[in-house]
């Protein structure tokens, strides 16, 4: 972990604004200066009220103590003005780095960090150093040199009384330097931890909740939720009984130069006697010393602030460093040869060849999880392929290596003649349409929200793409038809329509491959066979790659793979399978009887 800020990295987002934070925290520091100037003034009009019969002055004094006051206002206010247009700058190029960078990495890897923790550090932690720079790096310029020009007054004035009045604050500072430190730095990343773990498990919750509500779950279905809060509560409270007396001994320390200017007033008063000068600059003791505490207070906080700040650079930089997709060099050549085919497909505005999908020898692993263990499956161009088995037996991970989500880490996964590393990005992504059982619709119209498969698209293609997926009573039942927005006065979408949409979507995109992972899991009865009628549309003469758990939807797919514990134990159409009598013959049973079950009220 970066022990400090590097402040010369954080500008380095400023371009030409840099300087606006100069100016700022210059600006910042005057003001400070400036603002010392009434104190002193007001220290005189009490010197002439206590001290003098003539108070001619009192006008004077007065007036200039306003107008310094008003010129460190003025001052303090024009490096605001300096602070934020850099700041709002430099948290602008920091998420628009982020979000390019993002874009570039694999989509296992942006799975695998979860939305939660990415908008987290898209919005929230780059909004610290906005935060940072436009408020807490000026005020910490200026607290520093409002304790100089304070300390520096008072110790011309009078330096015993000075050292008096540091005194506590020595003392509070004695007591924070156990609070702060490597400590500090330390719990401050384990809270930003326990926030990006709870956030990215809320959004699982909220994602999932319609899950439990068809299954009549709770809260504690979710448990990483329940126990990230948990966590998260028991961290907060022991931290803040941990800092409990350090903190009481450092408010008394700072907040205890009164006490100690009362003892030596009273000290002197017994030993030395009280005399005009003496007690004149009592006064302004009295005067300052709170000031003092009060700045140097705000700088620790500031310091805390930076610690803050530190970290969201450290999380923003851990994301720029993860590695994106690589490109070989031979990549531009070969992404020719694949854009030079031509396919006939569904009329919806342009063509390609359904390719063959060879999986060879593939192997892959979760760090020590072994996911995958040499598989090998030849798909020609044109078939279906069902992935089938248990639960954790590496069905999707698979299907997310066939569209590079990750890189195999053993083998080959070939779409046509090409490997899929020898594709770049945008065109493998372009080779293929993906629905999955959770499918998002973002808050746009639904014309906007199809046209993200393909941005060039007329209204006809896409009004073809609706008909074909047999979504034409979604759109006749909206207020606006197409151009209705999602979400917005209230227009929302079931589960199974929002999947109508989007395979209308994938049928728009039109991509010679298709992967579906379990699409039609979640639909309601009445959604369900429309489901199933518009992904038919969506397959024809595509190749496709089927994730399915209902087992009666594989019966026609041209192979069926069951993988168990990672391995591909069983290959071969629906009815070479039955007739093998293995896995998966046993698995037809077990759902065939499952489809046979009732529930039965007992009776007394």
């Amino acid at each position: 972990m970066n022990k400090k800020l590097n402040l010369a990295e954080l500008l380095s987002y400023a371009g030409n604004y840099k300087l606006f934070t100069y100016a700022s925290c210059f600006l910042a520091a005057l003001s400070s200066l400036i603002a010392i100037i009434p104190f002193w003034y007001v220290w005189k009009i009490a010197g002439s009220i206590i001290f003098d019969a003539d108070t001619g002055n009192i006008a004077l004094y007065g007036k200039i103590a306003a107008i310094s006051a008003l010129i460190a206002i003025l001052v303090y206010i024009s490096g605001l003005l300096c602070s934020h247009k850099a700041a709002f700058r430099i948290a602008a190029n920091i998420r628009i780095k982020l979000l390019h960078h993002i874009a570039s990495l694999p989509l296992g890897t942006i799975e695998t960090l979860g939305t939660g923790q990415l908008r987290r550090i898209i919005i929230d932690t780059s909004g610290m150093t906005e935060t940072y720079l436009a408020h807490q790096l000026p005020d910490k310029y200026a607290a520093i040199f409002s304790s100089i020009g304070l300390v520096g007054l008072l110790l011309w004035v009078d330096w015993r009384l000075a050292l008096v009045s540091l005194a506590p604050i020595v003392l509070g500072f004695i007591v924070m330097a156990f609070m702060t430190g490597e400590s500090m730095r330390r719990k401050i990343a384990e809270y930003q931890n326990a926030l990006n773990i709870m956030s990215n498990e809320a959004v699982e919750y909220v994602r999932g909740i319609p899950v439990v509500k068809t299954f009549g779950q709770s809260i504690f279905s979710f448990r990483r939720f329940k126990q990230s809060i948990e966590n998260y509560a028991a961290w907060t409270i022991a931290y803040t009984q941990e800092l409990r007396m350090p903190m009481m001994c450092f408010t008394l320390a700072v907040n205890g130069s009164f006490a100690f200017l009362i003892a030596a007033g009273v000290f002197t008063a017994f030993f030395y006697g009280v005399s005009r000068e003496f007690l004149s600059n009592f006064i302004l003791a009295v005067i300052i010393a709170p000031l003092i505490s009060v700045t140097l207070t705000r700088t620790i906080r500031q310091n805390e602030n930076e610690m803050l700040s530190a970290d969201a650079m450290r999380r923003i930089n851990e994301i720029l460093s993860l590695k994106p997709l690589s490109v070989r060099e031979n990549v531009s050549s070969a992404n020719d040869n694949i854009n030079s085919k031509n396919f006939s497909s569904i009329d919806t505005g342009h063509s390609r060849i359904a390719p063959s999908i060879e999986i060879a020898n593939v192997s892959f692993s979760y760090g020590k999880n072994k996911a995958l263990s040499s598989v090998s499956i030849n798909v020609k161009p044109g078939q279906t392929l069902a992935l089938v088995g248990h639960s954790g037996g590496g069905k999707s991970t698979l299907a997310k290596l066939i569209a590079r989500f990750f890189d195999v880490q053993a083998g080959k996964i070939f779409i046509g003649n090409l490997d899929v590393r020898d594709y770049r990005p945008e065109d493998l992504m372009n080779e293929i349409a993906f629905v999955f059982q959770d499918s998002k619709l973002i808050h746009a119209s639904i014309l906007d929200n199809l046209r993200m498969s393909k941005p060039d698209a007329s209204l006809e293609e896409v009004m073809n793409a609706l008909k074909l997926a047999g979504c034409d009573e979604i759109i006749a039942k909206l207020p606006d038809g197409i151009n209705t927005v999602i979400g917005s006065q209230g227009v929302f979408l079931s589960g199974g329509e929002v999947q109508r949409l989007t395979v209308a979507r994938a049928i728009l995109k039109n991509s010679p491959v298709v992967i579906l992972d379990e699409a039609a899991a979640f639909a309601d009865p009445d959604n369900e066979q429309k489901l199933h009628d518009a992904i038919k549309t969506l397959a024809r003469n595509k190749t496709v790659i089927l994730i399915a758990h209902r087992l009666s939807s594989v019966k026609d797919a041209d192979i069926i793979a069951v993988l168990e514990k990672g391995k591909l134990i069983e290959t071969g159409n629906f009815e070479e399978l039955i007739n093998l009598n293995g896995k998966f013959a046993q698995m037809w049973k077990d759902y065939q009887t499952s489809l046979t079950w009732n529930i039965h009220k007992e009776g007394k």
